[in-house]
């Protein structure tokens, strides 16, 4: 089995189509969806009107951005610049896509023996995995060896050598425009695709990625995308400009 693994869209529909467009040329069986479809970006009916598409539906789990634009909570401890995109999101999403967005599944979810998917961390959506303590936490809540989370915007990878030794826990930033991973027999992984629509490590270009199952390979891609148009309708919508400022930087 090959996978799509998308994660936190927020609302950027260039970015996600440009994704859709260099993964044409990929073979894939199911998508996987790690959570954030909206909030922050000026595109989110786009965008759910995508998940809506897919057939069949996608291996998801929600984000936190899901649940608050959603309205099943409050968006109180948000940052202002997220806490007003929040509520506009909500204000814009249409009936059926509102639906949608509230029916995700709230992570973690257990795909198979082999593959587990959360947003944030496996023991709670809102939490980042950044550091090798919280990798810890996360591997010791759920028993597959591959488990992909979103949530950090950082393409990453966390692995744990044969005996769950946690004390030799390796970290890799995972960079570049296309990089590719073999994954060990016995080791335990946490991978995180990075972002589409709003990446976070100083590289603007939207981030996928692509797991084959049966060859233990993980392959990561940068897109570059039209950021000037992304920025342009979030500015367009109202919303503030440091969320299509921070686009051109990728932060």
């Amino acid at each position: 089995m090959r996978y799509l693994i998308l994660s936190d869209v927020h609302g950027n529909w260039e970015a996600l189509h440009a994704v859709l467009a260099h993964v044409r040329r990929k073979r894939f069986d199911r998508v996987i969806f790690l959570g954030d479809a909206v909030g922050y970006g000026g595109s989110p009916n786009q965008v759910m009107g995508w998940l809506r598409s897919l057939e069949p539906e996608p291996l998801a789990v929600r984000g936190n951005h899901d649940r608050v634009c959603g309205g099943l909570d409050s968006p109180e401890y948000f940052n202002r610049f997220a806490r007003e995109a929040a509520i506009w999101t909500l204000g814009q999403l249409e009936p059926h896509h509102l639906e949608l967005l509230r029916a995700l599944p709230v992570g973690p979810r257990e795909l198979t023996d082999r593959i587990a998917i959360c947003h944030g961390s496996a023991i709670d959506e809102d939490a980042y995995i950044f550091s090798a303590f919280d990798a810890t936490l996360s591997f010791g809540a759920l028993p597959q060896p591959v488990i992909f989370f979103g949530h950090t915007h950082v393409p990453s990878l966390f692995e744990l050598g044969a005996g769950g030794d946690s004390s030799a826990l390796g970290v890799r930033l995972l960079s570049g425009r296309r990089v590719t991973v073999k994954l060990e027999p016995g080791h335990r992984y946490l991978i995180n695709p990075g972002s589409v629509g709003q990446p976070r490590d100083r590289d603007p270009r939207a981030s996928y990625a692509i797991f084959d199952d049966e060859l233990s390979r993980l392959h990561l891609y940068r897109v570059d995308y039209r950021v000037s148009l992304a920025r342009q309708r979030i500015l367009q919508a109202g919303l503030p400009a440091v969320l299509g400022d921070r686009l051109l930087y990728g932060v």
